[in-house]
């Protein structure tokens, strides 16, 4: 039994529950203190809960993100089976449960300020940042992907214009049940989620292949894997001008790493060849893993 619990809780595994919780968390943050408020009903689960709200005032936003994804999460299981749903599950009823938290121990009835558009930038990127964060994981949070992972499994659609389609219907709804004011922000905002996420996504992972040519690459590996603890791949090459035999060095640094390794080779070697390019993912030993 301890075998089993031990094969369990590993640091990997440690790693993700806290992740998966904490971009949950920062998600259902931006729900509640900006969405919320403001009517920003920009599509998925949360903006079908926003507009529930209003319409039935007796049940919160919490409360209705609960029902809603409880259907989904049953048709999850129907159509999908209860393995293929794996963590989409819990992140459902975690974000659910997270936006119930904050309704119970912060409740908030007005915007925190009268510049919409200020509440509007943060409805946007708290939510996509969480969101960044759940998906750089490889997991979901729940509610409407669970719509696109049955569209995936028994039909041709491409799923993200589905997605983007009827989120596209549930920031316009906002027109007719709010103002056209809000419905015009609710319509901006989906258009910004649209990039930010990816974005966010792109910048946690992001690295730079630095590739190097110089008089003294014994010194500059020497730098990189003592200095900086990271690996490097060496070959020979040759110049297409000179046809001197040289030695490329290529590495894969982070941005404080890359800045390092730039400064000590102008010391080093001022005449040195270095080009420095962003990698959006790495993967392998002392990075992510697959």
């Amino acid at each position: 039994m301890k075998e089993k619990l031990k094969s369990v809780i590993t640091k990997e595994n440690l790693q993700y529950f806290l992740l998966l919780n904490l971009g949950l968390f920062i998600t259902a943050a931006g729900i509640h203190l900006f969405k919320t408020p403001n009517h920003f009903a920009m599509g998925g689960t949360s903006g079908i809960s926003i507009i529930g709200a209003t319409l039935f005032p007796q049940m919160n936003v919490g409360d209705f993100m609960f029902v809603v994804n409880g259907v989904l999460i049953v048709l999850g299981v129907v159509f999908l089976g209860y393995k293929s749903m794996g963590v989409t599950i819990y992140s459902s009823v975690a974000l659910s449960f997270f936006v119930v938290g904050f309704e119970k121990i912060y409740p908030i009835t007005a915007p925190f300020s009268n510049d919409t558009m200020l509440e509007l930038l943060y409805a946007v990127i708290l939510p996509a940042a969480g969101s960044a964060i759940v998906f750089n994981i490889g997991a979901s949070t729940g509610g409407t992907d669970i719509i696109a992972m049955i569209l995936s499994k028994y039909t041709s659609l491409e799923i993200g214009k589905a997605l983007l389609v009827s989120d596209f219907f549930i920031a316009a709804a906002t027109l007719f049940i709010y103002n056209v004011r809000t419905g015009l922000y609710c319509l901006l905002g989906l258009l910004m989620k649209a990039f930010l996420v990816d974005g966010v996504i792109e910048s946690i992972n992001v690295r730079k292949k630095v590739s190097i040519v110089s008089a003294y690459p014994d010194q500059i590996l020497d730098f990189i894997m003592k200095n900086l603890h990271r690996s490097a791949t060496v070959y020979n090459a040759e110049g297409a001008y000179t046809h001197k035999e040289v030695k490329v060095i290529t590495t894969i640094l982070g941005r404080r790493q890359a800045m390092e390794l730039r400064n000590f080779i102008r010391k080093t070697d001022p005449t040195a060849f270095i080009s420095i390019v962003n990698s959006s993912e790495t993967i392998g030993k002392g990075f992510r893993h697959i």
